[in-house]
């Protein structure tokens, strides 16, 4: 299993796991178009980060796309897991749990002192994945942890 962060000439397999996740979803909603072209637009900001996780043969199955923001109330970055997705072929390998162990990870050596998420209530795996992690319920966003 290996786990990296997405470089600018990677954009074309985020998007193509994204619009797996958005199918997953039942979504007909953004186009593959829109979704590559929304990427490209925000994979080299300083405030958005890919992770993507392969298992055997290297090519990429699971990403989860982190997003960062200052805030006064902590006088440091909140890190924001807005999207977790392993594909079918993968799930049941612990790719999910690598790729969240990462983002944590990441949000730590990015000083952040807060990790928001959110996750369908009804999507069972998600919840005690992210329970297990150390989340735990919030009113204002499903799951929250504080570092």
């Amino acid at each position: 299993m290996k786990i990296w962060r997405a470089r600018p000439e990677e954009a074309g397999e985020v998007a193509r796991l994204l619009g797996e996740f958005r199918d997953w979803l039942g979504r007909d909603a953004p186009g593959d178009e829109s979704v590559l072209d929304s990427v490209e637009r925000i994979i080299g900001r300083d405030d958005t980060e890919y992770l993507l996780g392969a298992t055997d043969d290297g090519r990429p199955v699971g990403l989860v796309q982190l997003r960062f923001r200052w805030t006064v109330w902590w006088a440091a970055e909140d890190c924001w897991i807005e999207d977790v997705y392993v594909g079918e072929s993968a799930r049941g390998a612990g790719l999910g749990r690598a790729l969240v162990e990462a983002a944590i990870a990441r949000a730590a050596e990015r000083g952040c002192r807060r990790i928001d998420l959110d996750a369908e209530a009804d999507n069972t795996p998600a919840v005690r994945l992210y329970e297990s992690l150390g989340f735990a319920e919030s009113p204002l966003l499903y799951l929250r942890k504080r570092r």
